[in-house]
């Protein structure tokens, strides 16, 4: 295992449960490499947590991001390298992009009043974050059904199967900066789920996906979820995983659907909102503890 980098400063936050480690690394001096995020992220040799999160100024990318460098609005002065607990990367995070944010600006490092927003880079693109008194909201800008209208009106073009389940699943893939796999599910069906391993998905998307389970009451535009997230396993809860689920919910409903929707996770709360080809995000962030690591040795 790669030691762990002494005197590194790092925050711990969460949102809803969803937990990262978070560095500062404005001058791209300190790359946050796949060896790097799994030695972070281990919840027994390290600081744990499903994800690690460094925060980059725009102008350093070239140094610190190398081939994997992603195109970013000029008008964002930070960057979230957002790294999977296995290392692997992931285009976007809702949950962590608002733990992100609240790490900047506890860090000193950007200023937002409440009402005021600011523009992130993601590898998924710009993406703009408003604050609203002791939550974030945040633009997921455009999505898209993966299978085209034709899966909308079947209700599905994935089949899930996974331990715990009587039955595979259909599910629609859904694109929200980044991938995800959304089935309905009963009650008795959420509670017999064992995400101890990663649900098996027919046909298998090229980049995996993070998988959604959702029980959808329409009537009170409220769905409760569980979540296997690509990279990191069962989690408490997913950000964009809850909109991908929300788009899902407001597509089997058909045009009568909700466009508003609470969606309850293991760690909490979070909102979905639709507005025309976009989705809004919004929740709580919530930083925990800071610290410095001490020992190299593992």
């Amino acid at each position: 295992m790669t030691p762990l980098p002494e005197g590194l400063a790092f925050t711990k936050g969460h949102g809803t449960g969803n937990d990262f480690v978070l560095y500062a690394d404005p001058a791209g001096e300190r790359p946050l490499t796949k060896d790097l995020a799994v030695a972070l992220a281990n919840r027994r040799f390290g600081i744990g947590g499903d994800g690690v999160i460094r925060a980059v100024r725009v102008a350093a990318l070239a140094d610190s991001l190398g081939a994997t460098r992603a195109p970013v609005d000029t008008d964002a002065e930070w960057f979230m390298d957002y790294r999977n607990s296995d290392g692997s990367i992931a285009e976007m995070c809702g949950n962590g992009i608002r733990v992100f944010v609240a790490f900047l600006i506890d860090e000193g490092l950007a200023d937002l009043a409440d009402g005021g927003s600011i523009q992130i880079g993601t590898r998924a693109g710009p993406v703009l974050v408003r604050r609203e008194d002791q939550d974030y909201v945040v633009d997921l800008g455009t999505w898209k059904f993966c299978g085209g209208q034709g899966a909308v009106r079947r209700g599905c073009d994935v089949r899930v199967f996974a331990a715990g389940l009587e039955r595979p699943l259909g599910a629609l893939s859904i694109d929200v900066g980044n991938p995800h796999v959304v089935a309905a599910v009963t009650e008795e069906e959420l509670e017999a789920l064992d995400l101890s391993a990663a649900p098996r998905l027919v046909p298998a998307p090229e980049h995996g996906a993070n998988v959604e389970f959702a029980l959808v009451d329409q009537s009170a535009g409220v769905i409760k979820m569980r979540v296997y997230e690509r990279g990191s396993g069962e989690t408490l809860s997913c950000g964009t995983g809850a909109a991908a689920a929300g788009l899902a919910a407001w597509a089997w409903a058909g045009a009568a659907g909700p466009t508003t929707w609470t969606v309850n996770v293991p760690g909490g709360t979070l909102r979905v909102r639709m507005m025309d080809d976009v989705v809004e995000l919004s929740g709580p962030a919530e930083l925990v503890a800071k610290g410095e690591v001490i020992s190299s040795s593992n």
